[in-house]
């Protein structure tokens, strides 16, 4: 089987101010970098609102419609800011991560790839933040969970930033796990080891600034990698962020482009040995263009040795 790869003309559509780290040249850059790989490239569809109310109240999803600009942006908080296509291109995010799941899960495809933006993972319950509107990987899990009957749900957020918006939407859901590393002291400021959730299903795993591949290998083999096995997950949903690179001006864990190979990798043999290797990505951050494009081609190759 191939693995798919989702996205929409409509995630270009979502325009930031001159000058913000989140913006269309990130998604510009991914697609041309992913271009040549053989992939089962597929449409992302809207997301429908019955699957945003799943974890978003009808009152945020309301909020956020009636907030988008005929012309010129809206700031929805200090550095999240809407575009008059930003609406649809939420809407696509959180599609293609739905649509990602049904492929995998009905066999249509080995595993998936979401290139998409806005990203999703600071998205709360009521709240949009971080750049994000929507919690794209929450939503998906929960996906998995009530539409397809899955038991069990692992989410596995690499970001440098903590996901505070799938950890607020996922902590009292005993069916999922939500592991995330991400740099400690950094925004949001969330993440503590002692932040394990109503069912112990979070796992926060801080790494300090500089650590580097190394630390987050033995971080991922000692604290990760075991929990996953425990769980026994019948779906992984990555949350694909590429800004703890070296090259990020937004932070300073400093992964090469092969620590985020190794890690798909491994992640790659777990879902294997765990649930049959299936695997949803979608992306998160990143915003040093080159390593950006680099660091995604290598996840997404990775994602497609493994689905051969």
């Amino acid at each position: 089987m191939k693995t798919a790869l989702l996205t929409h003309a409509d995630c270009l559509a979502h325009v930031t101010p001159t000058g913000h780290p989140e913006r269309v040249a990130r998604l510009e850059h991914i697609l041309h970098a992913l271009e040549p790989l053989a992939l089962e490239r597929v449409t992302a569809p809207l997301a429908a609102d019955d699957d945003l109310l799943r974890l978003h109240p009808v009152s945020y999803v309301d909020q956020i419609r009636s907030r988008s600009p005929a012309e010129g942006y809206a700031q929805i908080d200090g550095d999240t800011f809407m575009s008059p296509g930003s609406l649809e291109a939420a809407y696509r995010a959180a599609g293609a991560a739905l649509r990602a799941v049904d492929l995998v899960l009905t066999g249509e495809a080995g595993n998936a790839f979401c290139a998409i933006r806005p990203p999703g993972h600071h998205a709360e319950r009521d709240l949009a933040m971080g750049f994000c509107f929507f919690g794209n990987a929450a939503l998906a899990a929960k996906h998995a969970l009530d539409h397809h009957g899955l038991s069990r749900v692992a989410v596995v957020d690499f970001d440098v930033h903590h996901g505070n918006g799938t950890q607020e939407l996922l902590r009292d859901e005993r069916r999922a796990l939500v592991i995330s590393s991400h740099q400690m002291p950094l925004w949001p400021g969330s993440g503590r080891r002692d932040e394990t959730g109503f069912f112990d299903t979070l796992v926060n795993i801080p790494l300090n600034a500089g650590g580097g591949g190394a630390e987050m290998r033995d971080a991922y083999e000692q604290l990760a990698f075991p929990r996953l096995r425990d769980f026994k997950p019948e779906l992984i949903i990555i949350s694909a962020g590429f800004d703890a690179h070296q090259d990020d001006p937004l932070a300073g864990l400093n992964w090469a482009t092969a620590d985020f190979a190794w890690l798909t990798r491994e992640i790659c043999l777990l879902a294997a040995e765990l649930c049959e290797g299936r695997i949803v990505s979608t992306l998160e951050g990143g915003y040093d263009l080159n390593a950006l494009a680099a660091s995604t081609k290598a996840h997404v190759e990775e994602l497609i040795k493994a689905a051969q």
